[in-house]
């Protein structure tokens, strides 16, 4: 055999290797237990596409996750269902868009119209208080495969409850479908005026956070059942403030002098690295409760970065608006007993979640379930094939993935928010009431207040800076159809004209 046929079959070998272990990790826990894995789902607040070490950033130490990334599989091209807190959670919960939620915002104390410091042509729909208790979240439905659910940490699906993102009696956690629900800042900044945390100095040290101890306590517990573990951080999200001073140390070195709100991203670097902390805590406690190769883990972050203190390069925008960087995100998917890396390219969004999810459960074996009125109405797609190289199901390339935000945004500052939106531009534009589907490479945003649209491929321009609207006329078209088509089937709510 010569040199080349030796290293082809050696290449072929590896490959069926390869496609066997994938093949194999997802059915071994059921094999072997008789039972469903077990899903961790780790939600992060506001972190942006391009901030861990595994996505390419220059200067973000994200060792924990980095590890979870080179062993699963990373998506390149996973979306938020919403470029805000509320609305994207919702989706991610029920597997429908926002658009079919009727629930678009954040949630309020109050219901009421939006009101913005500057006179806009339109009135955006009234505000969604509370995610309804008829819609069924992943914890309901894995709940009738027998999960036990627990939930920990940010909720923001209710009005503010007593305090700041308090949850509501009625409408929290333990109404949706959750048997455990634990309510805990942990060591963010939200909780410093009822504790404050200490000037950390010694390097390597981490303030203690009890929502991450509480999560943890429970992936060390017994289960005689399946479970779903839900870690819903309050990281990244504002307020950005670290006590860990080798920290700030650490990255003011680290950060190069010139760049852009040094200040801010020295802190927020701090801030991200003291998140990826608190992963390898959860991860570390699932290892030490023999429960790792049982259960699949789930990363993703519910919306694009803050402009302020994070560049969302080579992506446009940030969070709140329908480009890139409002909406494309990290997303991590583990699974049991998986022997390599692999990237995963074809996109993906959150509402994809609970139908994934319930596959994991078994529900492709169960049409009872599937078959349900309510299940007819799931906007996602189930992606457990794609991380299955052996599998013969076809990826579905042509799908639409659709976003509708008829908000406006800042809400307090518009007058002043400067109106074009930019890459790394470091600022809160205004972002106006607009829609956004994607196709294959194509996605189409269009514009509420002048009834106009752009066009981009983002197999070539990732950063949607050449508008293809009037170049590629028919496929704006034919998008643009889509795009109203999508929205009316979802009974979907508009902007509508102010009268002056």
């Amino acid at each position: 055999m010569n040199k080349f046929s030796f290293a082809k079959s050696c290449f072929i070998a590896l490959s069926l290797l390869s496609s066997f272990a994938f093949s194999a990790s997802i059915h071994a826990v059921a094999e072997e237990a008789s039972s469903p894995p077990n899903i961790l789902f780790i939600l992060a607040d506001d972190l942006a596409w391009s901030d861990l070490g595994c996505y390419g950033h220059p200067w973000h130490r994200t060792p924990h996750l980095d590890k979870l990334a080179a062993n699963g599989n990373r998506f390149t091209q996973a979306y938020a269902p919403a470029p805000i807190c509320s609305a994207s959670r919702a989706s991610i919960l029920t597997g429908k868009t926002p658009a079919r939620l009727n629930f678009e915002f954040v949630t309020k104390n109050e219901p009421g119209h939006q009101k913005v410091d500057l006179a806009t042509p339109l009135t955006a729909p009234p505000f969604t208080l509370n995610l309804p208790l008829h819609e069924q979240t992943i914890a309901e439905r894995l709940s009738e495969f027998g999960y036990q659910t627990a939930f920990f940490g940010k909720w923001h699906l209710n009005p503010h409850h007593k305090r700041y993102l308090g949850w509501s009696p009625t409408h929290g956690p333990s109404s949706q479908g959750f048997h455990v629900a634990e309510e805990d800042f942990g060591a963010h900044p939200y909780a410093w005026k009822q504790s404050p945390v200490e000037t950390i100095r010694e390097s390597g040290e981490f303030a203690k956070d009890t929502m991450v101890e509480k999560v943890c306590q429970y992936l060390q517990k017994d289960h005689e059942r399946p479970f779903f573990a839900m870690a819903s951080s309050f990281y990244v999200h504002t307020p950005v403030r670290t006590p860990c001073q080798w920290l700030r140390d650490h990255y003011e070195q680290r950060i190069p002098d010139d760049s852009p709100r040094r200040k801010q991203r020295i802190e927020y670097a701090a801030f991200l690295e003291t998140f990826d902390h608190h992963v390898g805590q959860i991860l570390a406690a699932l290892d030490n409760a023999g429960q790792s190769e049982r259960t699949i883990v789930v990363f993703l972050s519910d919306n694009g970065g803050h402009p302020e203190y994070t560049a969302n390069a080579p992506l446009r925008g940030s969070k709140w608006n329908l480009y890139e960087g409002g909406i494309r995100v990290p997303m991590i998917v583990r699974l049991p007993k998986q022997l390599a890396r692999r990237t995963i390219e074809q996109p993906v969004v959150g509402y994809d979640l609970l139908p994934t999810m319930l596959e994991w459960a078994g529900s492709n074996a169960d049409p009872s379930i599937r078959s349900t009125k309510d299940m007819e109405q799931i906007d996602g797609t189930s992606f457990a094939s794609l991380l299955d190289p052996s599998s013969d199901r076809p990826a579905n390339t042509q799908r639409n993935l659709l976003w509708h935000f008829p908000y406006y945004h800042p809400e307090t500052g518009f007058a002043k928010a400067p109106e074009s939106i930019g890459i790394d531009d470091f600022v809160t534009s205004r972002t106006r009431p607009q829609s956004a589907i994607r196709r294959g490479k194509y996605k189409l945003l269009h514009f509420a207040e002048d009834d106009r649209i752009e066009l981009y491929d983002l197999s070539k321009d990732i950063g949607e800076q050449r508008d293809l609207s009037g170049e590629q006329a028919d496929i704006a078209r034919r998008l643009r159809d889509e795009l109203q088509d999508e929205l009316k089937r979802s009974n979907a709510r508009f902007a509508t004209a102010n009268e002056f």
